[in-house]
């Protein structure tokens, strides 16, 4: 199963191939309250090799450990004016409409300085949270925020964080997959999500997953584990989604994600030619939520009798989904995902193939529930 690095104890970073022979220049920016070392990082080295020691020294102190009313877990500098991210989970309790967060949060750093934080809002689909500190007296290592766009299956990664307490400890491992589907504090998928090897233990929650330029590609969140201890698959919530529940906390403490109302499956030749689908890949809307938007703007779902197939269980009936505006979607998945380049109340085109034939329907989207099951 799949379990949340517990706020336990605190970070775990994952580092990526970095530059051994690149130069490196770091800018320091002073004033009389505060000292901020500007990100800088490094371009991986052309024959591929990774400097783990050096990417260690430039970036951990960058990380920080987080301190809650509910324990501990980790977290990272993104600015100088004081801006730290971290899991949700490491500074809230519950879930979905009975998140709560946390009374008391403080962050410590590498050097010893710990100081009181403010969260500025929180993200339970994605696993976010935004902190705030004050940067006064203190030196602030900001760590720069990559991309998973181009993101390969064994690039190297390294994790720097406290593993059962241990601080600053530092692991190293492979991107063991792209495009993992984890749970969120919601009914709700965080889709995207990177699987590696580096070690990530109970405590690393909200630490950053680095890349060979000691750029940050996500935030470590979950292990999967029959133990409770690391088994070697653990998950970390990609950049680029934290990147968009980052602009929304910056703005309003808080992000709104735009919700269809349905439950999709898989579709894959197999599936589609013996349930004539019309199309050999896409979502298939296994369910409609009778009050959500893409009933009311008249898309199907299954209608049919249930039919085992496979090995599983399918009920014809339903429309697959082809595109998403103009996104095209090859996996069910892949709905979720366009649908965060919308916001609530927008009218987005979706294309289906029904009965064999395609169809486009407007849907007018409303705001994703706190705490419903559907994938949408």
């Amino acid at each position: 199963m799949k379990r949340s690095a517990p706020p336990a104890l605190l970070v775990a970073i994952a580092i990526a191939g970095c530059g051994g022979g690149s130069s490196h220049t770091t800018t320091v920016v002073r004033s009389s309250k505060v000292e901020v070392v500007a990100p800088s990082a490094d371009k991986a080295a052309a024959d591929g090799s990774f400097d783990v020691e050096r990417l260690y020294e430039r970036e951990s102190p960058g990380v920080v450990t987080v301190i809650s009313g509910d324990g501990l877990g980790s977290g990272f500098v993104i600015s100088g004016d004081g801006e730290v991210l971290t899991n949700a989970h490491v500074v809230t309790t519950g879930t979905g409409s009975r998140i709560r967060p946390s009374s008391q949060v403080y962050v410590k750093f590498a050097d010893g300085n710990q100081v009181p934080a403010k969260i500025v809002g929180f993200d339970p689909n994605a696993d976010v949270a935004l902190l705030r500190i004050s940067p006064a007296g203190l030196t602030l290592r900001p760590l720069p925020l990559g991309s998973t766009a181009n993101l390969r299956v064994g690039a190297p990664v390294a994790a720097i964080g406290s593993p059962f307490g241990e601080e600053q400890s530092l692991s190293v491992g492979v991107v063991s997959a792209t495009q993992r589907s984890i749970d969120s504090l919601t009914g709700f998928k965080i889709e995207g999500a990177i699987q590696t090897d580096a070690a990530i233990n109970h405590g690393n929650s909200g630490g950053p997953l680095l890349d060979a330029s000691g750029r940050v590609l996500g935030i470590n969140s979950q292990i999967e584990t029959s133990s409770g201890e690391s088994a070697g698959v653990g998950f970390a919530v990609p950049i680029d989604v934290v990147r968009n529940s980052l602009a929304q906390l910056r703005r309003s403490g808080k992000v709104r994600y735009a919700y269809l109302g349905v439950q999709t499956l898989e579709v894959y030749p197999q599936l589609a030619a013996r349930f004539h689908l019309g199309v050999d890949h896409g979502a298939y809307l296994a369910d409609v939520l009778g009050d959500g938007p893409a009933a009311h703007a008249g898309l199907h779902g299954a209608t049919g009798d249930t039919t085992a197939f496979q090995g599983a269980r399918f009920r014809p009936g339903g429309d697959v989904i082809t595109k998403v505006g103009a996104t095209p979607i090859a996996h069910a998945a892949d709905v979720s995902l366009a649908l965060t380049r919308y916001e609530p109340g927008q009218t987005v085109r979706i294309t289906v193939s029904r009965d064999g034939r395609e169809r486009v329907v407007a849907v007018k989207l409303g705001e994703r529930p706190p705490d419903t099951r559907p994938t949408g």
